[in-house]
């Protein structure tokens, strides 16, 4: 990492020599000196990461060096906040510009100065260096491993190869499965790594489990759990699956209530929960007494690393405790080479050492997986390669750490671009979900991406986490509906390797409710569940650069009050305050001249400061769920904006779509000539303002509401001056308004997903031109002519909804048409009568929804037609279109049509709750489900 670290100094040496070298000659060759002086080093420091854990004087010189880089960096940005903007106007502006000259001269001495004492250090470390490379004998040379990363889709990254994971999962079942009426407790134990919670996950997701229990949630508990969160996470999970909302007040419950409202909502339900990665015996004794033992066949299921604690869940059922045990030598050479070779087999000169390398695996899938990430970026013709990582190995490792060796060699392989982004995996809470977005913007913001010509720096971030992926360094825990990474993980076993590099390397500290000593010079701080001695734990650092506060659930009912005035975070570059409860903008922030990154998502915040204007670095503004609606003209100054975030949605009173609401935006928003995401703007605010959005030509995204009929034109027109716009949002201001958008001629050829909610005399012409659609969602159109024969050669959608879109009575869906759609959605067609699928259309659709439309009478004509059809959901449809599903003689023959589709839901309103039953769960006879009938987990709400 220090490499990463000295690199970034280098470019911002670089930098602030070219923007300041002429007023600071005396300063120049001294600074130039450090700058050539550190990268001799670098190819050095990328050695000695392998090499410092075991070599103590190594590790001192490494910290040296890695010191004088963050004291250099601390000169240069004391001097830019030294600088910064300070006009003056009026009569006091004379009196202004003598004391700025004065400030300034100050300045400018006392960077020289840090700059000489600087110098002189890195001249000491450079002679240390040297002398340690002879002492050893050390040759320093460039990693093949440190190449460009590649910028590519992330949809190609699938889940990983499972093996020797089905004799497991049907022995697990069985175990669920059984005729007994109490609740049992089955444990599943093995040591990190073995694959315990991919193997309960399969088992938790499989068709059978699912029909066999309605009420399942999945808690996962790890090391550092809050009791109260995880019951409130318990307590959605199973309301939502009778759609309806949690409890009111639910958010400021104690344990004891909580612990009542779980124990009476399953005291007569048959359920089955999973407490997945236990550590201690209290985590099962803080559940235990919410989970009724109430006759109905209900199963816990818990893993643990712990033996002990394994056998203590299950003191009643001893026989419940599964081992869970390595792989094979078989079954490792197959899962290491699926990860390598795909589906071929390991090369013939490779395969002794690929047996030697296996060795030390002994069986552990995550060790396999992770040593296969670094061995498929060696070259597979040079088998020199790969004895070389198979050295770096060791050899007679004490068995606990051999994991930690292979996980060590994983992180060391890495070019020094990914090791920060990597460590940055420690800033998070465990089991915090890890948005890709907000992932990528803090990257950049912590000058970890490289720009890379013919790219947009987040694309560039986009291909650092994919190569994290393609290592198996990080897990892709969900995916949007046209395969782009939604959220990711990192495995738990090399979360806890992460988070002791990156304490060591005094990258983070990270503060919780029960601290321990926190490293003074840590560069971030990451605040979890808000501890009441916040102010003093911020108080203990004083070169920060970026803070992020998590806030636990059980935190906000008595949060302590945050002051950010405090001097050691003038510096700070990143301000990540989500979710925290604030009604206010904290006036400090409009003096942290450097930061670049500011969130204030999910918080009560509802204005913003014209004083914005002074963050003139900012590049992310993500105010998205917040209550503000009106941004001040002062956000026009920030030059450097990259993503504008002011938006939010509101569900509506039928419980299956949702409102967007956005701000009104400064008359001048074309100012802003760096943005790239823009979401959402009021458009009701006239013409001239669609005008100026044609000026932001760096566009990629753009959300636009409350848009008139009359102001259609105008935007069509801007928006052909969106070359690079990838996803686009209209919504019209009310929901029969008209949005006129046939006159765009020339819509942006990259055009990936489109949002189009609002009543159209017909459907635009252009849109059948875009060959890179991926996902295109109509809401409100009510078109009168059948809207898929335009749009059904589209050659890359994977996603269609339509939600009110056609008034005819029939759809047709025709041979050779929508040839990769794999998600299709019909919503509210109020009219329609039936639907028909001629055999070679839609060939590829693998989940199909259909909601509210009151007047179909049978299942899609043709159905049978989709081989790859794995989910089918009705929703809120009529009586007798539910009869015909029914496996009954009587049923009209439709049952027939969809019997062999894996997963076939019904959902509908009993007593004003909604209920959703799989169909496979009818029985003969039955006018209605049975209540004890599964439901599918997933509730889907239409949310563009």
């Amino acid at each position: 990492m220090s490499e990463g670290i000295v690199t970034l100094l280098i470019t911002k040496l670089g930098d602030f020599l070219l923007e300041r070298g002429k007023e600071l000659e005396t300063v120049k060759n001294e600074a130039e000196y450090v700058s050539d002086e550190l990268a001799f080093m670098k190819a050095f420091l990328r050695l000695a990461d392998a090499m410092e854990e075991s070599d103590s004087a190594l590790k001192l010189l490494v910290k040296k060096v890695r010191d004088v880089a963050y004291d250099t960096e601390d000169a240069l940005d004391e001097f830019r906040l030294c600088l910064a903007n300070d006009n003056g106007y009026g009569i006091f502006s004379c009196f202004r510009k003598i004391c700025r000259s004065v400030k300034d001269a100050r300045a400018r001495r006392r960077i020289s100065s840090k700059i000489q004492v600087i110098k002189s250090r890195v001249i000491s470390i450079t002679e240390s260096h040297r002398r340690y490379c002879n002492k050893n004998n050390i040759m320093v040379h460039g990693s093949s491993s440190d190449s460009t990363t590649r910028i590519e889709s992330q949809r190609d990254h699938e889940e990983a190869d499972l093996v020797g994971i089905e004799n497991p999962k049907k022995q697990l079942i069985e175990r669920l499965l059984g005729t007994k009426s109490g609740r049992e407790v089955v444990s599943v134990v093995g040591m990190g790594g073995l694959g315990k919670s991919t193997l309960v996950k399969r088992v938790y997701d499989d068709p059978d489990v699912k029909k066999h229990y309605k009420f399942r949630a999945w808690i996962t508990v790890s090391q550092s759990y809050e009791t109260g969160d995880l019951l409130k996470h318990m307590i959605q999970q199973l309301f939502q699956v009778l759609r309806k909302p949690d409890p009111h007040g639910v958010e400021a419950m104690d344990y004891d209530k909580l612990m009542t409202i779980i124990n009476k909502f399953l005291q007569q339900r048959k359920y089955l929960i999973v407490l997945d990665d236990v550590w201690h015996i209290n985590a099962w004794d803080a559940f235990k007494s919410a989970l009724p033992n109430n006759n109905h066949g209900s199963r816990v299921l818990l893993t643990t690393r712990n033996n002990d604690i394994a056998s203590i869940c299950c003191m009643e059922f001893p026989d419940n405790v599964y081992s869970l045990n390595p792989l094979s030598p078989e079954e490792s050479y197959t899962l290491f080479c699926k990860k390598i070779f795909q589906k071929s087999c390991c090369p013939r000169h490779l395969k002794k050492v690929a047996e030697k390398i296996l060795g030390r695996c002994e069986g552990l899938p995550l060790a396999i997986v992770a040593i296969s990430g670094v061995l498929a970026t060696k070259d597979k013709n040079r088998i020199d390669e790969w004895e070389m990582v198979h050295r770096s190995l060791g050899a007679e490792l004490e068995d606990n750490n051999k994991l930690k060796t292979i996980l060590s060699l994983s992180y060391n392989d890495l070019p020094y671009y990914l090791k920060s982004c990597l460590l940055y995996f420690s800033i998070f809470p465990r089991g915090h979900p890890i948005e890709r977005t907000r992932l990528a913007r803090l990257w950049i913001a912590e000058g970890f991406v490289i720009e890379k010509e013919g790219a947009t720096i987040e694309e560039v971030a986009g291909g650092y986490l994919n190569e994290l992926l393609k290592r198996s360094l990080v897990q892709v825990e969900g995916s949007t509906s046209d395969g782009r990474v939604k959220t990711c993980r990192i495995h738990d076993v090399l979360l806890e390797s992460i988070i002791l590099k990156a304490r060591d390397q005094e990258f983070v500290a990270v503060a919780k409710e029960k601290c321990t000593i926190l490293p003074e010079k840590a560069r971030r701080l990451s605040i979890h569940s808000a501890p009441q001695h916040i102010q003093h734990i911020i108080h203990i650092f004083s070169r920060l650069r970026s803070l992020l506060m998590f806030w636990g659930v059980d935190s906000l009912s008595g949060y302590p009050e945050i002051n950010l005035s405090y001097g050691g975070l003038r510096l700070l570059n990143v301000l990540d305050l989500q979710g925290a409860p604030l009604k206010e903008f904290p006036n400090e922030v409009v003096n942290l001249f450097l930061l670049k990154y500011l969130s204030l998502r999910y918080t009560k915040v509802d204005a913003i400061p014209n004083s914005i204007g002074n963050l003139q670095n900012l590049q992310t503004l993500d105010l998205k769920h917040s209550r503000v609606t009106e941004l001040p003209v002062g956000i026009l100054k920030l030059q450097k904006l990259l993503n504008l975030l002011v938006y939010f949605y509101q569900r509506e009173h039928d419980d299956h779509n949702y409102t967007k609401y956005g701000f009104k935006a400064p008359a001048r928003i074309g100012c802003l000539q760096s943005v790239e995401k823009l979401c959402f703007i009021e458009a009701k605010q006239g013409i001239r303002l669609l005008m100026e959005l044609g000026k932001l030509n760096q566009l990629r995204r753009l959300g636009i509401v409350k848009l008139s009929k009359k102001d259609g034109k105008a935007l069509c027109s801007s928006i052909e001056n969106l070359g690079n716009l990838h996803a686009l949002s209209v919504t019209s201001i009310e929901e029969n308004e008209i949005i006129d958008m046939q006159s765009l001629s020339s819509p942006p050829p990259l055009l990936q997903r489109l949002y189009l909610q609002g009543r159209q005399e017909k459907l635009p012409k252009w849109i059948s031109s875009l060959h890179f659609l991926v996902k295109l969602v109509l809401k409100w159109t009510r078109l009168q002519d059948d809207p898929l024969v335009s749009i059904q050669h589209l050659p890359n959608l994977v996603h269609l909804e339509f939600v009110q879109v056609y008034d005819g009575e029939r759809l047709h869906f025709k041979r050779g048409g929508f040839q990769r759609l794999r998600i299709l959605g019909l919503n509210k067609l109020n009219r329609l009568k039936s639907i028909t699928v001629q055999k070679g259309g839609i060939p590829c659709l693998q989940k199909l929804i259909i909601l509210g439309c009151r007047l179909l009478r049978r299942v899609p004509f043709g159905i049978q037609y989709l081989p790859e059809l794995k989910v089918l959901d009705f929703v809120d449809m009529p009586d007798d279109f539910i009869k015909r599903l029914r496996p009954d003689e009587g049923g009209g023959g439709d049952y027939l049509k969809i019997r062999n589709i894996p997963e076939v839901y019904c959902t509908h309103q009993i007593n004003g709750n909604w209920e959703a039953y799989s169909v496979g769960s009818f029985k003969k006879g039955e006018k209605s489900p049975s209540p004890n009938s599964p439901m599918k987990r997933s509730i889907y709400h239409w949310k563009p």
